[in-house]
């Protein structure tokens, strides 16, 4: 099949118009919004990862499959007349400009802090319907990310600690409160518990702007590089892991931390 010489992003619509259409891939053609949801996030994540590398023609790639996904729910909402994927840029282009009144119109802004004061406001007027500030969470957000971006929007109209020391004390109340549930072994309460000092953690991670998603995936993925380190060493040891006495493990892992 040849195409005919167009914009890029163009192309890339007559692309997905064809593999849906009656001739193109059956496989796309039995595809819906909702059949498509867990690529969206597969795609999302590996564009994530792709980014943690800093491999350009990596991120590339991860965009350009993200991208694809856009189109192609573009292209079903079309097919069904709900909207198109010019609609969508549309809605963007407005939303940014709305949004940005400090460099497309006359307000002034001259710091962060100053602009995500503005963003915000402007987009409580735009969401007034709401019944909550939450609501504009999405409620499948992975557990951490959710709390934390709760806990944001509750900050920014003045529900919040007053200092750090504050959230420790939670933190070592929640401790408490986890260890007397595992004593008296109430597994409701010993989840409700484990929940409520997740989140006071998290809480104190807002406090220093650290993001916890973040801070969690750093810290096992290193995890991983120092066990496959002793997985490797084991190997070359002749030996197999289940086999070996803790205290060798903890040499071994000993060894990983200071590669």
């Amino acid at each position: 099949m040849q195409f005919k010489e167009k914009l890029p992003l163009y192309l890339l619509a007559e692309i997905t118009s064809i593999l849906r259409a009656e001739n193109g891939c059956a496989w796309d053609r039995e595809q819906t919004s909702q059949s498509l949801k867990p690529y969206l996030i597969e795609e999302s994540y590996e564009l994530y990862d792709a980014i943690e590398s800093g491999d350009a023609d990596h991120i590339r790639e991860e965009l350009g499959d993200l991208l694809y996904q856009i189109y192609a729910h573009a292209q079903i909402a079309m097919e069904e007349s709900r909207f198109t994927i010019d609609d969508v840029a549309s809605d963007i282009s407005r939303k940014l400009i709305r949004r940005h009144p400090h460099v497309f119109g006359n307000e002034e802004a001259r710091t962060s802090g100053e602009v995500m004061e503005q963003w915000e406001k402007i987009k409580k007027v735009e969401k007034s319907h709401r019944e909550s500030i939450l609501d504009g969470v999405p409620k499948h957000l992975p557990a951490l990310l959710k709390a934390y971006r709760i806990q944001q929007k509750a900050s920014r109209i003045g529900f919040d600690w007053e200092k750090i020391d504050d959230v420790f004390k939670k933190i070592y109340e929640e401790i408490d409160e986890f260890k007397e549930a595992l004593e008296k072994k109430d597994m409701h309460n010993m989840t409700e518990e484990a929940g409520d000092l997740l989140f006071s953690i998290v809480n104190v991670l807002r406090f220093v702007k650290i993001n916890p998603e973040e801070a969690l995936q750093k810290t096992v993925n290193k995890f991983i590089t120092r066990f496959r380190h002793i997985e490797k060493r084991t190997g070359e040891m002749g030996r197999a892991m289940e086999d070996m006495t803790l205290k060798e493990l903890d040499e071994l892992w000993d060894e990983a931390k200071r590669q």
